[in-house]
């Protein structure tokens, strides 16, 4: 019974110190250039719509880099990319990405982050603060919104 006992108390001390070091190196794996940005983004209301095969949208999180995952991010496309969610039905959206802003005013496309910050009263981080994070000019069709009828292939391309 004793030595059961002490199985059981060893295992349960690896199993803690396993936690808090995978924790720690979690947070530290998440930590994102665009941290502060994006809690703020997320902190005025914002809402950013897209899809998992939009373009546009892909190209919008990635100028986020690694911040991208505490976006405001609603999925609009159901998993067979054929219809809409609920959600997205009931906020009209048209075009992905849209952009939903706390004063209700709405903007279409993979927006500069600039304007975000604009529209959100958002600070951005110094340019020495940045890395890792695809800058505007190597997005493709920046600013063009990809409507939900336009047909996408399977690797992401809009075929108009």
């Amino acid at each position: 019974m004793k030595k059961g006992l002490n199985i059981a108390l060893t295992a349960l001390i690896v199993l803690v110190i396993g936690s808090i070091v995978y924790a720690v190196t979690t947070q530290q794996a998440d930590s994102g250039e665009y941290n502060e940005f994006t809690q703020c983004v997320v902190d005025s209301g914002a809402t950013f719509y897209g899809a998992f095969w939009c373009p546009h949208c892909i190209d919008q999180k990635r100028m986020f880099g690694r911040s991208q995952k505490a976006l405001p991010y609603v999925e609009c496309s159901t998993p067979d990319r054929k219809g809409q969610t609920q959600v997205c039905v009931d906020a009209e959206v048209q075009s992905y990405p849209t952009w939903e802003f706390a004063d209700g005013s709405r903007e279409t496309g993979a927006l500069p982050l600039g304007v975000i910050a604009e529209k959100t009263g958002c600070a951005l981080p110094s340019d020495d603060d940045k890395e890792d994070v695809v800058s505007e000019d190597q997005l493709v069709n920046e600013n063009e919104a990809v409507n939900e009828n336009e047909a996408v292939n399977e690797d992401g391309v809009v075929n108009n």
